[in-house]
């Protein structure tokens, strides 16, 4: 039997720190779930799913207000980067695609802007020399011109020369696989990740009657969407028709808890391919270890969990999946803190409360 007290501590003081500036709270709502194998140690949900009316923070009437549910859906943002990496290196496992194969290979019209030399294992592990983002949801008018727009664009480093997290790299392997498969990348998903393990509640553009379940994001003005609640936040994303690589999975803290066991028993690929994923490909840059999709010891987010062998990713929207795998153990944090502006602040000091409230639990067993 697991004691769970000092999950309890983190939990208290992660609420506590929800709240702890009434007008701005940093988070309107947090559900945080602990694993350990095929255990789940500790699940709880706080605050609001939705609670406000527009970007200021005018608080809906409290008859309007939805409170969080442990099934609470999220929108994951950057987590669906693993979720990307994962079909990709299905592809590399079944012989479809190779990791040090160029891009323009198999996307002739990357060559543009003198890309190329960019690897496939560079748009992996952010060293292809793309900037972070750009603006195809307003540069371009229609989803294949931005997809394009993204293969096409420049590259402010050389390849392999230096780590820039960004958003096209994933951009680019989404399209690589559908290119490569024939199917869209929501496709691939579903049945190469969320079928064989039973994710009911993760996929691209969730069901509107799963609405009322879903934590809403943020009110947006440019775009003019208003309250953003059940599609995609992040705008290239959405301007993409909610599929893209880098962004648009929605799912539960259950679910990332099955996803998490999967990726600690090895499931869905093999040996080879998972033993690529977890290693650190970027030892030259350090601070920024990288496996092939996955974030490695990152202390920022992963608190005392942090080590060579504990891997995770986080997202915009105010998620994180955080996975030790020497202790076979998880911590799946999920918040809408962007609810209903994203300046309003950071979850990362919940994330690392919630890290090191599963650290201290597994340190006293």
């Amino acid at each position: 039997m697991i004691d769970t007290g000092k999950l309890d501590g983190a939990w208290q003081q992660l609420t506590a720190l929800r709240s702890q500036a009434a007008e701005r709270p940093l988070f309107p709502g947090a559900v945080l779930l602990c694993g350990v194998d095929d255990k789940i140690i500790y699940h709880r949900a706080g605050g609001f799913a939705l609670c406000y009316a527009d970007q200021h923070g005018t608080l809906l009437p409290e008859s309007e207000r939805v409170a969080m549910s442990i099934d609470t859906v999220f929108d994951l943002a950057s987590i669906s980067k693993l979720f990307t990496s994962l079909v990709i290196m299905g592809l590399v496992e079944s012989g479809d695609i190779e990791l040090d194969r160029r891009v323009i290979d198999y996307l002739p019209e990357f060559a543009a802007a003198r890309k190329k030399a960019v690897t496939v294992r560079q748009l992996l592990v952010h060293t292809s020399g793309f900037p972070a983002e750009i603006p195809l949801w307003r540069l371009y008018g229609d989803p294949v011109a931005r997809i394009r727009g993204a293969l096409v664009a420049e590259l402010v480093t050389a390849p392999g020369t230096a780590y820039c997290y960004s958003d096209l790299n994933l951009i680019t392997l989404g399209e690589l696989a559908a290119r490569i498969t024939g199917h869209r990348l929501d496709r691939l998903v579903a049945d190469r990740i969320c079928t064989p393990l039973g994710l009911a509640d993760t996929g691209y553009n969730p069901d509107p009657a799963l609405r009322n379940r879903i934590a809403a994001t943020e009110y947006q003005i440019l775009p003019d969407r208003g309250m953003v609640r059940g599609e995609v936040h992040d705008e290239n994303a959405w301007s993409l028709g909610g599929v893209a690589g880098h962004a648009g999975v929605f799912s539960t803290a259950a679910d990332l808890a099955r996803l998490a066991r999967a990726i600690i028993d090895r499931e869905l690929l093999g040996d080879t391919a998972w033993t690529q994923m977890i290693t650190n490909h970027t030892a030259r840059f350090p601070g920024h270890d990288h496996g092939l999709g996955f974030e490695i010891n990152q202390s920022w987010y992963m608190g005392e969990l942090a080590g060579p062998s504990t891997i995770g990713h986080t997202g915009y929207t105010g998620t994180s999946l955080v996975i030790d795998l020497q202790r076979r153990a998880y911590v799946i944090l999920l918040t809408n803190r962007v609810h209903p502006h994203r300046g309003w602040g950071s979850v990362n000091p919940a994330r690392v409360l919630a890290a090191d409230g599963l650290a201290r639990t597994l340190s006293a067993r």
